[in-house]
């Protein structure tokens, strides 16, 4: 699936099949359901799972909780805004399968 694919995906009740872990979780958020969106995250025990968690925390407003899911992925807080930093997520996982 590519970014554009997924993005129309939104309009659908439920996330595609083929989606999982991260994406399902990103895919939540843009719905606009933050708890399952976060669900999915923990789920999610890999990198890509962190990622998203520690964006979901940010978006929350918990800077030292995302702060700890930015360091498990080497990265850090985020300075894009919070739709951007949606697609560069979105973008990296889709590109890697994932």
């Amino acid at each position: 699936m590519d970014f554009a694919s997924f993005k129309r995906s939104l309009s659908a009740e439920t996330p595609a099949a083929e989606l999982r872990g991260a994406l399902q979780a990103l895919w939540w958020d843009a719905k606009g359901d933050w708890d399952k969106a976060h669900k999915c995250a923990q789920a999610d025990k890999s990198k890509s799972g962190d990622w998203v968690h520690a964006y979901l925390h940010r978006k929350e407003g918990d800077a030292s909780n995302a702060g700890y899911w930015y360091g498990r992925v080497g990265k850090e807080l985020s300075k894009l805004s919070l739709e951007e930093e949606w697609r560069e997520i979105s973008e990296a996982l889709l590109r890697e399968g994932l």
